[in-house]
């Protein structure tokens, strides 16, 4: 049986089509075949963060709607044998996504992914909720901002209340922290909450800090996951977090500010 990866947030732009593209790709890259799901109906952007928006014929609404098969739907990455990626629909209303459906499409593709990876949309919407409700395992994405760290301590509410293991008394989902755009530097003039900050607040497992990086932006605009490129501190930080949810030992990077070449010669902190 495949494990069930919902990304989310309780605010939008915070990264989470990045962290799902990266975290999808990185699994992919480590053999073990991947899918990852667009719940954003009506927007849609994780197709263009992978770089296949000319390739999408069929979506998750028409597979949904028995409009077309989820073989004919999914689109395999020219990069990796490994990943499939299921975009959604621009055209459709959220509505369209209903619980049988997606719990249809989740357990055939269980027959043959090891994981599916959940982009889900921000808030409480119904892409949100059905994104999240059949997952095993939840990568919380948060900016170190107050609003951003508190609208996803109400997603866990959600996480914990209203998913499919929560409705049947089962072991409760997994919950991992992402920080995103995060910048040691700024900690210290007190421009942003630190990771201590975050994690007192929301008191999850810290699965990985992603520092602010142009190469993000630079990814995003070329349909290529971060994670792939492997000089910038981004990709490393993806690369960092994937090893970790498999089980691998890794120190945490980019939560310290980096010492300049005066600062190394001299000994100054």
């Amino acid at each position: 049986m495949a494990r069930i990866i919902v990304v989310t947030s309780g605010k939008g732009g915070v990264g989470k089509t990045t962290t799902s593209a990266a975290i999808a790709m990185g699994l992919a890259k480590r053999g073990h075949k991947t899918a990852v799901i667009d719940f954003d109906v009506g927007l849609r952007n994780l197709d263009l963060i992978m770089g296949c928006e000319r390739r999408v014929v069929y979506d998750l609404v028409n597979v949904i709607n028995n409009e077309a098969t989820l073989n004919q739907a999914l689109i395999k990455d020219k990069r990796c044998e490994q990943l499939f990626i299921l975009p959604a629909s621009q055209t459709r209303d959220k509505d369209a996504l209903t619980t049988e459906g997606v719990g249809k499409i989740l357990e055939e593709l269980s027959k043959d992914f090891a994981y599916i990876v959940c982009d889900s949309p921000a808030g409480i919407e119904r892409g949100a909720t059905m994104a999240m409700y059949f997952a095993d395992d939840a990568f919380v994405v948060t900016n170190p901002e107050v609003s951003s760290v508190r609208d996803s301590d109400r997603m866990l509410g959600i996480l914990s209340s209203k998913s499919r293991r929560a409705e049947k008394g089962e072991e409760a989902i997994n919950e991992y922290l992402l920080l995103t755009r995060y910048s040691p530097e700024r900690v210290r003039l007190g421009e942003m909450l630190s990771v201590d900050d975050v994690q007192d607040i929301l008191s999850l497992k810290l699965l990985g800090v992603i520092p602010e990086s142009k190469a993000v932006l630079n990814a995003s605009n070329s349909g290529t996951p971060v994670i792939l490129d492997e000089e910038s501190d981004a990709g490393q930080a993806y690369s960092d977090i994937v090893a970790r949810y498999l089980g691998e030992d890794k120190p945490h990077r980019f939560i310290e500010e980096k010492k300049g070449i005066f600062s190394k010669i001299f000994g100054s902190k």
